[in-house]
Order: structure tokens, then sequence, then C-alpha cells
């Protein structure tokens, strides 16, 4: 009989695993542990990121456990180790960051992911923030709880742009960027495509330009670039400053992507006009940071994602890798599929 862990958290419920689980493997013995995110933030755990709980923890709770599904658990070498019955680890979420691939590859575990689980969400929220730091919203909200009404706001130099009319240049045309750019045409926006890994007919009708050229010309730019070894810094100094007077930048991937303290010079000294983050350079955001202080500059706790619908959908998607793994079937994401390949070797 098989045996399953649903390794879930306070987002992606135990619950709903078991929920979606039961038609699929109504046979197995399924266990369950609850990890602490986001009550508490997620981080490093050994060799591994952006994880939740301990090693002690997965080590106990994967004794006998063939299949685990979770979000943010750790997966280590440590882990691999203690626990030779594993065969398939199901993460709910757009990367595997928080498993060691190579470390389960040598021990012949597949593992999965759920790319595009929370595009939807991430795209609203991108253009929440972008008409957020256009018209004030945050501010003129606290101004007016605080009992102040702030009609000087209207002056010509208070005011921001439209996205009527506008130009967004999107940075990274996948499942989040595409979104973003069919929300942003409804509103009657330009759209500018920079991806080195399209080519013009995949973003048609969109126009597809190189990085330099969409930061000259578009008022408004979103980052949707995975963040890679390669392309740390991939927003500089350099290409921030080249954007056009006025304009709004906005972050909803990850914080390694571009230059914050650039970011924060051009809206001190007006270049910008604004500006709005979900992710951050170190989260959470250290006391003291200047991206706290810096005027015009929205922040959300790298929320983005959070939607019902996200979590439901991560589900969905984990539990139908369980079910083509019980029917002999190759998983449909597998981030390291050479394992399928191979039989389980022993650590070397």
């Amino acid at each position: 009989m098989t045996t399953i862990l649903t390794a879930g958290d306070h987002f992606v419920l135990n619950s709903l695993v078991r929920e979606h689980l039961h038609p699929v493997a109504p046979d197995a013995t399924v266990r369950e542990l609850t990890l602490p995110w986001p009550v508490e933030p997620f981080g490093p755990v050994a060799e591994v990121d952006e994880a939740s709980g301990t090693e002690d923890q997965l080590i106990e709770a994967l004794d006998g456990v063939e299949i685990c599904v979770t979000q943010m658990a750790p997966l280590t070498g440590r882990i691999l180790k203690a626990s030779p019955a594993l065969r398939l680890f199901c993460v709910s979420r757009g990367g595997p960051v928080n498993a060691n691939l190579e470390a389960a590859t040598r021990h012949g575990v597949a593992v999965t992911f759920a790319p595009g689980r929370n595009a939807d969400a991430t795209a609203e929220h991108t253009v929440a923030l972008m008409l957020a730091a256009a018209r004030r919203i945050p501010a003129v909200h606290a101004d007016l709880r605080g009992g102040s009404w702030r009609g000087d706001y209207y002056r010509y130099e208070e005011v921001g742009p439209e996205l009527a009319g506008g130009t967004v240049g999107i940075v990274g045309y996948g499942a989040i960027g595409s979104r973003v750019a069919r929300i942003v045409s409804g509103f009657g926006a330009r759209v500018l495509v920079a991806d080195p890994f399209a080519c013009a007919g995949d973003v048609a009708p969109y126009e597809l330009v190189p990085l330099d050229e969409l930061m000259r010309r578009a008022t408004f730019v979103t980052v949707h670039a995975r963040a890679t070894a390669g392309n740390a810094g991939l927003l500089s100094r350099e290409l921030i400053a080249s954007m056009p007077a006025g304009g709004v930048l906005v972050n909803c991937a990850r914080g390694s992507l571009l230059d914050y303290d650039a970011v924060c010079d051009a809206l001190a000294d007006g270049a910008l006009f604004g500006a709005a983050f979900d992710v951050f350079p170190h989260e959470p955001v250290p006391a003291g940071s200047r991206l706290l202080t810096t005027p015009n500059l929205v922040l959300t706790p790298h929320l983005a994602g959070a939607s019902r619908q996200t979590a439901l959908n991560a589900v969905a998607m984990v539990t139908d890798e369980v079910r083509r793994y019980l029917a002999g079937r190759p998983p449909r994401h597998c981030a390291n599929p050479e394992v399928l390949a191979r039989s389980r070797a022993p650590e070397q």
C-alpha cells in the first residue's frame, strides 16, 4: 500500500490536499505534517532555499513514505539519505527551489512542480501595483485616514501617468508576463516585450524589442523574468536611469533582478514618478531599509500570488502528478526528468 505525506502549511492546506487526494489514491495511507509558513517566513534549510520546517521534522515524517506532496518542505541531501522509500516529491509552486535536485536525482526521486499556478493572481496584483503607484493610492488613503484631505495632490506635477494610451514594457513573457500584457492592453496601453527566449511570433500582437529599447520607451515597466545565476541585476542603474521621466517601475518577480538603490535614487530626485515592489533583496525587509521611507514607493510583502484560486490550482496540479505516478505514467512537470530513465541509485 502506498504511503503519502502531505506537508501542507497555512496557505496550501492539508485539508485541501486530502480532499483532492482521496479520489486519486483512495487506498493510500495519508499522513499529515503542517509547516509554519506563512506565519513564520520561509528561509534557507541546509543547502536549499525558501523552505519551511526542519530536516529533522521531514526525516521523521517521511519514514516509509513513497510520495510527498508539499509547497515549502525542504528536500535536502540529508533528508533524502534518511528516506529510502521516497520516490516522488511534488512541490506545489512555480519552481522547486526548496529541493536539492542533484541529490534527488542521485537518489532516484522525481521532483515535480506547478508552473503557472499563481499566474492569474500575480498578473492581477502587478496591474494593481501599477495603478496604486501611478495614482498614489496608498499615500492618499493614509492621508485621508489620518484626517488630511490632500487636494494638493491634484496639482499637475503631482499626478501620474495613465495606462490608457501609455506604453507598458514587460520584461519576461512567460505565464505571468503574457497575462499582464492582455490585461493592460484592455486598458488601451501599447505593449512592448523584452524576452531573450521569445520571437516576434510568440508575443504577437505585441512588439518584441531589446531590453534597452524597452526601458527607453516604456512609461510603465514590469518585471516577470525568472531569476537565474546569470541575470542578477538585470535592470541595472543605467537601464533604470534611461526610463522616460515620470515612469513607473514594478517588480513582482524576484528581488535579485534589479538595482533597488537605483530605484530609490530615481524616486528621490523625481526621475521616476513611482515604483511598486512585491519582492525584495532581503525578506522580510530589514528595519532601517530606505525602501521603507522612499516616497511614492508601494510595497507588499511577497504576496502577489496570494489568492484562493492559487492554492486550489496548486493542489490540483500536484494531485494530478500523484495520479499519473500511481498509473505508471511520467510526471507532467518534472524538474529532474533524467531520474525517470533510471532506477534508484544509492548515495555515493
